[in-house]
């Protein structure tokens, strides 16, 4: 419809834009070029109808196909494929070829030799020889099932037949394999046979729809290379069989394809028909190469040794659209090496094996999160870690990575340090009691508590403790809330304090409170930074506390103004506000100071500190409070015990945070994290000057982060108007007529498609340091386009340099139009 339309738009009406075609143009290739330099040029004609309506109409479609290769001859054709015509409509090739006195091909060979490699790349993946594996043949004996039956035959598999027909078709379909195969293939004209008995499959009927996926035993492979497919519907469901799209052929990058624009063009996954034309067009042997019932071994191999010599692969598969990788094939090995499976969890002597880095990265993906593994996968940033030391990680195959994530703020002692190990081994060593809350006094929880009182500017007297930073800060709102008198409560824009509901509820990004509201209805936002803002709401007399970040972390790094601190005590003072900080982030020595609110003399009313604070080795967060804060909200015997937890407080967590503690003050990591840091930022920023994607270097100590600005606003609508002038037809009239809903769905696709690239832009730095460099960095959770630099304080100069020169060597790469 569309060809037709363009074609009425650009001047022919009626009968001419809209008259009977029996085969539409769909892509004509200029040029091919091989990886040899071989070349050769074509076209793709196809005929609009679904492999169904074709296998309903067979001598109507042969009649078709047959005039439709004389058109194509007539346009000066040498040679034409017939695609998957001949496999729906029957034995017609060698009808076709008479007829037409042209060279025709089915790609039967080229298929075959495809689905064949598919099946022993795939027991190659599964770790598993083809000898003596049973492998069911489905559409025996057609063309492309007898030449993979006779290849697998040949590596010694056991070959269970599938065919159509009664035992003497059987019997009559055994004389095609070689004797001496004979004796290790079995026929049967029901799959239903195959369930139990096999494992894997190689499927080539032509009637399509044969196999029930949902009966395949664990552990099976299907290389379903029919038209239509062989395998029913399947709507997913299981992680214990592979569906491959099979006998499908993908060009290399050495490869150019005539009429590429913008680096596109369609080589990846080709089907066998048209890759197996195309490599006979590069050899220039215009010949009816794949034709009749039996495809002689010989040419099936040659075939496929000439396409990858021309740069074409059948090693690449796919899988319900998904390009299998050797991680997609970890959940099926158990079912064929189980001794291996045993054998990856205790070593020969009964030590402990790591297991393989493609098993964990399946476990994550089905147990834990499978998103986020696919967005791992996208990203190229599959990392599995087995090591941790300083500033470092390394991955089993001994690959170093310079950490700059470092558990985002809570590895200020860096990964495994020494004193901190040391006292968790000491405090197990002594079997010393963790829970012991309410029942008794832990004893390293409260020296810890004195520590931290003492440690912490201001009169914060009381502490309580809980596993996280997100349950620290529902301790300290319950805390304010319980204490004040007054019902609002207000939290600042782009802050982030966690994913609770209470957390929630004072996070200031719309796209984590959103799926979850209504949210507690006593809080309310006010611009950061904003002193006049702030004094605005508390104005109303109706407000009892004010949480904020001293910077704010997640929202990219966000550095207020000097004395911003300063001012927003003095109005929580004068009217009477519970003043709550998050230094959650910027605490423990982050930005040079041991706390961030100390540059500017502030002592708040309630502290939450967490992920630093055990040295990232056990899960801890903490709140402290005023003495009369805390009695007002839980000081009597009905009150005290309002907020409690299981595991916070707990001694093994506060025996790691004393020994951080310790680390922090002897290594004099606040001092060192100031100099380093302003030696990494200055250094960045000078890196960085001529780059114009590059909006800011910001921050404070080793609290840093790189904002990108490289908008695509505008990109999208200039690309197509581009291509809509040069296009025949009138496509702004063709837009204009949409409906007003399509077109406002459009405009707000349009954007978002802008705003993702950006995002993408910003991603690409994050796997190039990776890939490249050895560097873990990432984005900020409220701003993909903000890259956080907040690496272990125990960073040294050295390693600060090494970032900067990678860097710098990224910025050069992503900016090729810049002289």
């Amino acid at each position: 419809m569309l060809d037709r339309i363009i074609t009425e738009q650009s001047g022919d009406h009626g009968e001419v834009a809209w008259q009977r075609r029996n085969l539409v143009p769909f892509i004509d290739f200029g040029g091919i070029v091989s990886t040899r330099g071989a070349t050769c040029e074509g076209l793709v004609h196809y005929l609009p109808l679904t492999a169904e309506e074709m296998l309903a109409q067979p001598r109507e479609i042969a009649r078709r196909v047959i005039a439709g290769v004389e058109e194509l001859k007539l346009r000066g054709a040498l040679l034409v494929g017939l695609g998957g015509f001949t496999g729906i409509v029957g034995n017609r090739g060698l009808q076709t070829l008479e007829h037409t006195g042209i060279p025709v091909t089915t790609g039967n060979s080229l298929t075959a030799y495809a689905a064949f490699h598919n099946m022993l790349d795939a027991m190659e993946r599964l770790g598993v020889s083809p000898a003596g594996k049973r492998v069911a043949v489905v559409g025996y004996p057609g063309s492309i099932a007898l030449a993979v039956a006779r290849l697998l035959g040949q590596q010694g598999c056991e070959l269970v037949l599938v065919h159509r027909g009664d035992a003497k078709q059987a019997n009559d379909a055994l004389r095609y394999l070689p004797e001496n195969l004979r004796s290790r293939a079995v026929t049967t004209n029901s799959i239903e046979h195959c369930y139990d008995k096999a494992q894997f499959y190689v499927a080539a009927t032509s009637s399509g729809g044969v196999i029930d996926p949902y009966r395949l035993a664990p552990g099976s492979v299907v290389v379903d290379a029919a038209l239509p497919k062989d395998v029913m519907p399947y709507r997913g469901g299981r992680d214990d069989i592979l569906i491959i799209d099979g006998g499908l052929i993908s060009a290399g990058n050495g490869v150019k394809f005539g009429g590429e624009s913008l680096g596109l063009s369609p080589k990846k996954f080709l089907n066998g028909c048209l890759a197996e034309t195309v490599i006979l067009g590069l050899e220039g042997r215009a010949e009816a190469f794949s034709i009749g019932r039996e495809l002689p071994e010989d040419k099936v191999l040659e075939i496929g040794r000439l396409a990858e010599s021309h740069g074409f692969s059948p090693h690449t598969m796919i899988a319900c659209g998904h390009k299998l990788a050797q991680a997609d094939f970890q959940p099926l090995r158990r079912f064929h090496s189980p001794a291996t499976a045993v054998a990856s969890a205790v070593g020969d002597v009964g030590e402990p094996v790591l297991a393989p880095r493609d098993e964990i990265l399946h476990l994550f993906g089905k147990h834990i999160n499978p998103m986020l593994r696919e967005f791992y996968r996208f990203n190229h940033i599959e990392r599995v870690f087995v090591e941790g030391k300083g500033c470092w990680l390394t991955e089993q195959d001994g690959r170093r990575y310079l950490d700059f994530v470092a558990g985002y703020g809570c590895l200020n002692t860096g990964h495994n340090h020494p004193e901190v190990n040391q006292a968790l081994k000491r405090y197990l060593d002594e079997g010393r009691p963790t829970f012991v809350q309410y029942v008794s006094v832990p004893y390293h929880t409260s020296q810890l508590a004195r520590r931290l009182s003492e440690l912490v500017p201001g009169r914060l007297e009381r502490v309580f403790f809980s596993n996280s930073g997100t349950e620290a800060i529902e301790a300290g709102l319950k805390l304010a809330m319980a204490a004040m008198q007054r019902p609002r409560i207000l939290y600042c824009d782009n802050g982030y304090h966690g994913k609770t509901l209470g957390a929630l509820s004072v996070t200031g990004r719309a796209k984590h409170r959103t799926p979850f509201e209504p949210l507690l209805p006593r809080c309310e936002a006010i611009p950061f930074a904003e002193p006049a803002a702030l004094e605005a709401a508390l104005k109303n007399g109706d407000v009892g506390a004010l949480i904020l970040e001293p910077i704010q972390g997640e929202g990219g790094v966000q550095v207020p103004p000097a004395g911003y601190l300063k001012q927003v005590r003095e109005l929580c003072t004068t009217y009477d506000c519970i003043l709550i900080l998050d230094e959650i982030q910027t605490g423990l020595g982050r930005t040079g100071k041991m706390f961030c609110c100390e540059w500017e003399g502030v002592e708040p009313d309630i502290m939450v500190l967490a992920k630093s604070l055990s040295g990232g080795a056990v899960p801890i967060g903490a709140t402290l409070a005023r003495a009369e804060l805390w009695d007002r909200a839980y000081g009597s015997i009905g009150r005290f015990a309002l907020h409690t937890s299981t595991f916070g407080g707990g001694n093994f967590a506060s025996a790691a945070a004393l020994a951080t503690l310790d680390t922090i003050e002897q290594l004099q990591l606040p001092t060192h994290a100031e100099r380093v840091g302003g030696m990494l930022k200055a250094a960045l920023q000078e890196a960085v000057a001529g780059y114009p994607f590059i909006r800011e270097v910001r921050g404070r100590g080793l609290m840093l982060a790189i904002e990108f600005h490289n908008p695509f606003s505008g990109g999208v609508d200039a690309f197509v108007e581009e291509f809509a002038n040069r296009m025949p037809g009138d496509a702004r009239a063709t837009y204009r007529m949409l409906s007003d809903k399509a077109r406002y769905h459009l405009r707000e696709a349009v954007a978002e498609l802008e705003n993702s690239f950006e995002e993408m832009f910003v991603m690409r730095f994050v796997r190039k340091l990776s890939e490249e460099h050895g560097i873990l960095t990432f984005v900020t959770a409220n701003s993909n386009k903000v890259l956080r630099i907040q690496p272990p304080l125990v960073l040294d100069e050295a390693e600060a340099r090494h970032f900067v020169q990678a860097f710098a060597k990224v910025c050069k790469d992503m900016s090729t139009f810049l002289d």
